[in-house]
């Protein structure tokens, strides 16, 4: 496969809103040792893609400053002891950053096959959620069969694959959503209950759902003031795990109610996380995810795609939440 020198690319000079999304050229990037270069076909579109742009994530160290956290396309080239891939193979990739671009280097074991008959486009937005979903239902909450779950946010990326999850592990997902019709499209997706959080304070609602008892674990992508709500809604010894905070960081914790009731509170960062422990959520994925993909029991949850030229207006409909599911870029010049 012939890789050209340089290459297109979201790389915004300065935060900003989308309007900053302009399509620069920029060197295509070498594959170092261990790491493989794709010919992006698609790329997924996540929040902190968005945060990133306004200036409100810090990438981590080394990360390139182009956006895009997860890419699928076909292997292009591969850098030194790269055994388990071959120039060609289709893939789906986690990445620090950089899949906004034509071309982007991905270290080998964050690399998944793309599912049999799956389109780059719907294979693009699968890694950034599965990664974290396993990572936190699976990895820190150890959800077990029959367990209950609360998750915010019932129709984003996570949602939809937390609700995958769940229906995967026979748990019952309780989610929150901001209108009756994204209630009504998380249950047909499989959630158990939604709740419209417009309607007042979900806590006592999810208690009466639970019969009083209260869920198992709740994941957290809200932070602020949803957090004494979360642990209100939890039973005794139950889990919660925070993977974002949108409406802030800064939490009041009331110990002696967490004494009391046995509460275990923790969460994750899934970009900082070490090649070497992304490896191993992608192994864990390929074996325990990937065939049911496969088997046709799971699907992308691909609401729209843009071409790249228009990610000003994928941001645009990520920051209005009017998307069920995931949004992704394509590439058409890399054959789409």
């Amino acid at each position: 496969m012939t890789v050209p020198n340089l290459m297109r690319a979201i790389d915004p000079a300065r935060p900003g809103g989308p309007d900053v999304l302009e399509i620069v050229e920029r060197p295509v990037p070498s594959p170092g040792p261990g790491e493989v270069l794709i010919r992006v076909h698609a790329a997924g579109v996540n929040r902190p893609d968005v945060l990133q742009r306004m200036g409100l994530y810090p990438m981590p160290p080394g990360a390139p400053t182009i956006l895009g956290l997860e890419a699928a396309g076909e292997v292009a080239a591969l850098g030194d002891g790269v055994d388990s891939l071959a120039v060609g193979d289709p893939v789906t990739a986690l990445v620090s950053g950089g899949a906004y671009a034509d071309y982007v280097a991905a270290p080998a074991v964050q690399c998944l096959p793309v599912p049999p008959g799956m389109r780059f486009a719907e294979a693009a937005t699968l890694p950034e959620t599965w990664f974290t979903v396993w990572a936190n239902l699976h990895d820190l909450a150890h959800c077990q069969s029959c367990e209950s779950l609360l998750v915010h946010g019932g129709t984003s990326g996570i949602g939809v694959t937390a609700i995958d999850f769940a229906r995967l592990r026979g748990l019952d997902i309780i989610v929150t959503c901001g209108t009756d019709a994204k209630c009504e499209a998380a249950l047909a997706k499989g959630a158990t209950h939604a709740i419209n959080y417009r309607d007042g304070d979900f806590a006592p609602i999810v208690r009466e759902l639970t019969g009083g008892r209260g869920v198992d674990v709740v994941l957290d992508m809200v932070g602020g003031e949803y957090f004494p709500r979360n642990l209100a809604s939890l039973k005794d010894g139950g889990r919660h795990v925070s993977i974002a905070f949108q409406k802030g960081g800064r939490l009041e914790l009331d110990i002696s109610f967490v004494m009391r009731r046995r509460l275990h509170v923790t969460g994750s960062l899934l970009r900082p996380r070490s090649v070497a422990e992304k490896g191993e959520l992608a192994q864990a994925l390929k074996t325990e995810v990937w065939p049911h993909f496969a088997d046709g029991t799971l699907k992308a949850h691909l609401f729209r795609e843009f071409p790249l030229e228009q990610a000003e207006a994928a941001h645009r409909l990520m920051e209005q939440g009017g998307h069920i599911g995931k949004i992704a870029l394509t590439l058409t010049s890399a054959g789409g």
